[in-house]
């Protein structure tokens, strides 16, 4: 198994699913805004999952919102995932290990198509891995503990690529990352540059007004309001 790229033969996943495995190969952290360095040794190796189904209105994805009283990013919208622990062999081990505690996926359903290049988060300490999966047999899956995670959501990829969708949330440093408004959910910060960069290598992205800079208070209004009108929650 090699340390990043494909873990399986591209032409044994879905025809949409294809692009995106075949282009996870010599990819490099400068294709998802991250400079391309070496973390300090103080760094924590951790991993996340990124799921993805074919779900009723087509493909999608599996996102969780965070516990509003959580102490570390309360509220914010992840991918299954935490740090490496002894018990596991490696990312991809961890990945679905941590989805299986925070919304009781059935991993036998997971199949695990390749592993991007591990990204440095400086501000939380960690050097994450993320996996990207596809779910070949869909399992419920829900909060299994509602004072760490608050929702999980199939989020349909044509919501992600809506360019009505798509804004840029202008961050604490002052500069702007890409967003996505889903009811209920604001995807930015780690899990929106993540998304960002795969619906390009999927070749999924459409055309969006990137000069829609928004503040975050902002943003969140905006999802909170589309949830509250009976737009529901992805």
């Amino acid at each position: 198994m090699t340390d990043t790229g494909p873990l399986v033969e591209p032409e044994t996943v879905p025809d949409w699913l294809q692009t995106l495995v075949k282009r996870t190969a010599d990819l490099d952290p400068g294709h998802f805004g991250w400079p391309d360095h070496v973390p300090p040794d103080s760094a924590r190796p951790a991993a996340v999952l990124i799921l993805f189904g074919d779900g009723e209105p087509g493909p999608d994805v599996l996102l969780l919102r965070r516990a509003e009283n959580l102490n570390s990013h309360p509220g914010q919208v992840a991918f299954p995932g935490g740090s490496l622990d002894d018990v596991d062999r490696g990312p991809v081990d961890a990945a679905l290990r941590e989805a299986v505690e925070e919304v009781g996926l059935r991993p036998e359903g997971v199949r695990p198509v390749a592993r991007l290049p591990e990204l440095h988060v400086p501000h939380s300490g960690f050097r994450v891995t993320p996996v990207v999966a596809h779910w070949t047999e869909p399992s419920p899956v829900a909060p299994m503990d509602p004072g760490e995670t608050a929702s999980v959501a199939r989020v349909p990829l044509s919501s992600l690529t809506d360019p009505e969708n798509r804004v840029r949330v202008r961050l604490s440093s002052g500069m702007a990352g890409p967003a996505f408004l889903i009811p209920g959910m604001l995807v930015w910060g780690f899990t929106g540059g993540l998304l960002a960069g795969l619906l390009e290598l999927g070749g999924w992205a459409r055309p969006w007004n990137r000069a829609d800079v928004r503040e975050l208070d902002a943003a969140w209004r905006t999802v909170e309001e589309a949830d509250d009108i009976g737009l529901g929650r992805t």
